[in-house]
């Protein structure tokens, strides 16, 4: 008690005027202890601190808590109602109700006709009394098992507040970290399963789809789809609670993509939340029917017996039906590259070329795509503090230029550290996900070294993590094209400009070279190609890509580049690795412009066109030849490479787009070595 507080209190005892005094002449109270008389009329002014306050208005602690958390949706009139009127807004029960009835329909057995009774709330909250609930009306029949009887309960659009709630109250191995990351495990798989990808051939798909040698696309017949289908949903629909995420794919309004996600974990459902374009509140009132959904059912197996299973896993794709069911792996990255897919066949639908490629532009608007396979830089050199980030993997060009199909990113965590990439290292904070990562058991702070589950560790996050990303997430038309390779044999030039058809090319051999070391220590490259910089996704062939992006390049005037990360001066072993800090140097001259105002010469074999001097790169380093101490060395190694080319080109030679043989073209513009 302060000071004067002590002595007022000690006047108002002393003159019997206060609130309360003890009597000059005691009288006993309970136990000896004088008793208190209170008298006299409360003084306001003399009350130094109040700190009472009405109690709460509630009877129980259930409405305690139901007080704590406030609705969040609130009613929205009617598109074309006039303001005010009495039924010019849906009452927020009524909305539920239309969302449940669409995921019931979802969730419907083709056997029995028929969707699941669906509520919406948590199951664990048996104090929540559900304000929405749908029986189905259609088919209405005896009950044929048990699953029939029950609701099952929809967990719809969480946050990543209530994804983390449950994630860490019924999935084991989520934490969170020091960062404020959740960290989960994706259990037995921990990176994706191509084998086990399927996709339905029909009638349509047998004449659209790239099938056969080199080709991503392993066959299924609709029947055997549809068991699975089946075997998905009843697991679903099994369970007390199943995840449903509505959003989209594709920043641009006039080409966007609904997707709806139905999953069985909390981790499933944040990773998708990151990773799709997240609606708003009036954008989800008005969301209606799907485009495409996923099933994702990983925790339970596939029937080895089934046709087609070759494993306990399936990833099936039914472009027909426009979904996708998940069986026997947990990993996320299956469903955010299964919607890849999808888009590599529905945007050129459109005439949008769908790429995989980072994307960014300048501030005066210029835009550039980059490819490139892992190890190839892609991901450094498209994420430039002086440049917006439209994003790092997945973008359409359509019509009104350059947009992100993902509303999120998936980077790669292995050795991860705040001075080599400080905005994926800033971005890993509350509402990301982790994957598979190693963290100290009382800190809980993350070791990125450490690769005791997976070397393929991943963060997931909203890209509006990144602090200088572009959103809404488009730009204009491409002013460049950059196609990275990291050549190890050391005989690409650091930059050359390319034609059309030279790009075509180079597009679609997606080259790149690994090192691979063997047991008596003896290193070599190894050369890799990925037809479109992505032959795991793509579903048409890749000529169709590389003829929409000669056409786009074409008629928007964009220029085509080829930029080696890798070795001069030798091949891996002799020579040393091009500097980063040259290679951006590279890369500023062609966003400037600069580039294109260069003397060029041409090199032999790949007849690539190389710049003969670049501001604040050595020249004698943009001509390999001149770099390489063994002139003979480096006219085999580039002979070899050539035929490596060659050789992985010729799965692609007589495929006909429409009455063209395009490939006549582009194959002309590969490297000659007669």
């Amino acid at each position: 008690m302060c000071m004067c507080c002590y002595r007022e209190r000690e006047r108002e005892m002393a003159s019997d005027n206060g609130e309360f005094s003890f009597p000059r002449t005691p009288t006993k109270g309970r136990n000896g202890l004088p008793k208190i008389q209170t008298h006299g009329k409360k003084q306001e002014d003399q009350i130094c601190h109040d700190d009472s306050a009405p109690p709460v208005k509630a009877q129980t602690i259930d409405e305690l808590h139901s007080l704590q958390r406030k609705r969040s949706v609130p009613n929205t009139p009617i598109k074309g109602e006039t303001q005010p009127a009495f039924n010019a807004v849906v009452s927020e029960e009524e909305r539920q109700k239309q969302q449940l009835q669409s995921i019931s329909a979802s969730l419907a057995s083709l056997t029995r006709e028929t969707g699941p009774k669906v509520v919406r709330g948590d199951p664990d909250r048996k104090s929540e009394t559900p304000r929405a609930h749908v029986t189905p009306t259609h088919h209405v029949a005896a009950p044929t098992s048990d699953s029939s009887l029950k609701f099952t309960h929809i967990l719809y659009n969480l946050s990543p507040a209530e994804l983390y709630e449950q994630a860490i109250k019924y999935e084991k191995g989520s934490f969170i970290t020091s960062s404020g990351a959740l960290a989960t495990l994706s259990g037995a798989k921990t990176g994706r399963s191509p084998r086990d990808k399927r996709v339905v051939r029909d009638e349509t798909t047998e004449d659209e789809l790239w099938w056969g040698k080199g080709s991503p696309n392993i066959e299924m017949d609709e029947h055997t789809f549809l068991v699975n289908r089946e075997r998905a949903v009843d697991y679903l629909c099994s369970l007390d609670k199943v995840y449903v995420n509505d959003q989209f794919l594709n920043w641009d309004p006039v080409h966007r993509i609904k997707v709806r996600i139905v999953s069985a974990r909390a981790y499933h459902s944040l990773f998708m939340h990151n990773m799709c374009i997240r609606p708003t509140t009036e954008e989800l009132e008005d969301f209606g029917t799907p485009d495409f959904t996923i099933y994702n059912a990983g925790m339970f197996p596939c029937n080895r017996y089934t046709h087609y299973m070759t494993s306990s896993t399936s990833i099936d794709l039914n472009l027909g039906r426009r979904e996708m069911v998940i069986l026997g792996t947990q990993y996320a990255g299956e469903m955010k590259k299964g919607l890849f897919g999808v888009m590599h066949y529905l945007m050129p639908k459109r005439q949008i070329l769908s790429l995989h490629s980072g994307c960014n532009m300048g501030k005066d608007g210029d835009v550039a795509l980059f490819f490139g396979l892992s190890g190839t830089g892609k991901t450094t050199l498209s994420t430039d503090h002086n440049r917006y980030l439209i994003g790092d993997d997945e973008h359409c060009w359509s019509e009104n230029g350059v947009s992100n199909i993902e509303g999120g990113c998936y980077a790669k965590c292995i050795d991860l550290s705040k001075d080599k990439e400080p905005d994926i290292f800033n971005a890993i904070k509350f509402g990301t996900v982790m994957e598979n990562v190693v963290f100290d058991e009382h800190t809980r702070e993350v070791d990125y070294s450490d690769k005791s589950v997976t070397e393929n560790t991943r963060a997931a996050y909203p890209i509006e993590y990144i602090p200088n990303a572009k959103i809404p997430c488009v730009g204009p038309h491409p002013k460049n094209v950059i196609l990275l390779a990291c050549d190890a044999f050391g005989v690409l030039p650091p930059v050359s400009k390319l034609s059309l058809a030279q790009t075509m090319y180079h597009f679609i051999s997606g080259y790149t070279a690994l090192v691979a070391g063997t047991e008596d220590g003896i290193k070599e490259p190894q050369a890799t190609f990925s037809a479109c910089f992505g032959a795991a996704f793509i579903m048409l062939h890749p000529t169709k890509y590389a003829a929409m992006l000669a056409e786009k390049m074409k008629k928007h005037g964009a220029t085509g580049w080829l930029v080696n990360t890798g070795w001069s001066g030798g091949s891996y072993g002799s020579g040393k690795r091009i500097k980063l800090a040259y290679t951006r140097k590279i890369i500023d001259a062609i966003h400037s412009g600069k580039l294109l105002e260069a003397k060029y010469t041409k090199t032999e074999i790949f007849g690539l066109e190389i710049p003969t001097e670049i501001e604040g790169v050595p020249s004698e380093i943009l001509d390999p030849a001149n770099t390489w101490p063994d002139k003979a060395g480096h006219r085999e190694t580039l002979v070899k490479l050539g035929g490596l080319f060659k050789n992985n080109f010729e799965g692609f030679l007589n495929y006909k787009i429409g009455s063209d043989n395009v490939t006549e073209e582009i194959l002309a513009a590969g490297p000659n070595l007669e």
